[in-house]
């Protein structure tokens, strides 16, 4: 009997996320020994010279400059976009049309119709979809959402979250892709989708919301010494309610002086409660009621072999897991998924409903008003 196949990926994308995702794909195999690997067998740039020069760092031997030729390619069995969002939707589409499952960065597109509409055209073409959110791999994410759904910490009360950063703090910084008004918003998508996503998968669906966003840096100079305005937020701050009856807070900010990478939720429950903060990633703090009065306190809890997939990695505890192993994480449920395994998340539905959350947070801000999420879906698509 011969060996199953490697799964053959065709990489759109050699920017940090292309980067990301081919580093995983090899460490995945390396760590996890899965049975059908993800190879990087393809990859497509900008134009051909830059995807010929990648390739070579990235140690893909076949590129090409046109995205098209690699979604049409016989011989490969899944596409990986790593572009962009405004150009996730057409190299999604195609990739849709020719029967082939996509594993696309997030946030998955501009605004909630087109998410939507990719969810859709996915689930009527029976291709499977994988969008990485990948800090959902943290084993220290899951293991909140199993105290969570285990009843550890009683009723979930409430949620904070917040994403910030420091990367657009420099008013001198250029003008770029992400302040593009076309890529539908600015700190609210490119991070706070980031803490929607965790708020999601760790206590639920969010029904409604009430929202306020603000821009700090009114322009910024293009790479050809134009000033062009800024039209997309630098800062989001949101009131949320869950259909679980939880409710809270969701911040984002590209403007966070001194902050890289605080990405982190509390959890308050009846029984205890929760803290992670992706900037101390393999730490999570927990507290539960009934201790000694005196005693009462948080007790922190280092990752190490006894939660989610981090034993593969390293047989002690506290030797710390990074962004490039949680990747690593993501891309062995898409191999698992792609050989029959558990069902993969998020995928482009849940994606779509994380981008509705960010378009309600919009919508929520211009309007002045809470604003149910329901409200951003388009016509026949139902929430999850």
């Amino acid at each position: 009997m011969s060996e199953p196949a490697p799964i053959r990926v065709g990489l759109i994308g050699s920017g940090f996320m292309g980067r990301s995702h081919a580093i995983a794909m090899r460490t995945a195999q390396a760590v996890f020994g899965l049975e059908r690997p993800l190879v990087p067998t393809v990859l497509a740039d900008v134009d051909a010279a830059t995807a010929k020069h990648a390739g070579a760092a990235l140690a893909i031997d076949r590129t090409t400059g046109d995205w098209r030729s690699l979604v049409d390619d016989a011989e490969i069995d899944l596409i990986d976009i790593t572009t962009p969002n405004t150009l996730h939707e057409p190299m999604a589409m195609a990739a849709i049309g020719a029967g082939k499952p996509v594993y696309c960065e997030k946030p998955l597109a501009p605004d909630a119709a087109t998410a939507c509409r990719m969810a859709l055209a996915a689930e009527a073409a029976g291709v499977p979809t994988f969008v990485g959110f990948n800090y959902l791999k943290n084993p220290l994410v899951q293991t909140a959402r199993a105290m969570v759904e285990s009843g550890e910490i009683g009723e979930v009360w409430g949620f904070r979250g917040i994403h910030a950063e420091d990367y657009m703090t420099d008013p001198a910084a250029p003008w770029t892709w992400r302040l593009d008004p076309r890529g539908g918003a600015g700190a609210v998508a490119d991070l706070g989708s980031h803490i929607i996503s965790l708020a999601r998968h760790v206590v639920g669906p969010i029904t409604d919301l009430s929202a306020d966003l603000s821009t700090k840096i009114r322009e910024r100079t293009t790479a050809a010494g134009e000033r062009r305005p800024v039209q997309v937020d630098d800062e989001a701050r949101a009131l949320i309610r869950f259909a679980g009856g939880a409710t809270g807070t969701l911040e984002a900010s590209w403007l966070a002086t001194g902050r890289k990478m605080y990405l982190a939720f509390e959890l308050t429950g009846s029984k205890g409660s929760i803290l992670l903060n992706m900037e101390r990633m393999n730490e999570l703090r927990l507290f539960v009621r009934g201790g000694v009065a005196g005693r009462e306190g948080y007790v922190e809890i280092p990752a190490g072999p006894a939660h989610p997939d981090y034993a593969p990695f390293c047989p002690a505890p506290g030797h710390q897991l990074g962004f490039n192993e949680i990747k690593a994480i993501e891309v062995k449920a898409i191999a698992l998924a792609l050989a029959g395994g558990a069902a993969f998340q998020p995928d482009f539905r849940e994606a779509a409903m994380i981008q509705a959350t960010v378009d309600t947070i919009l919508r929520s801000a211009r309007e002045r008003r809470w604003v149910a999420v329901d409200e951003v879906l388009p016509k026949g698509f139902v929430a999850g």
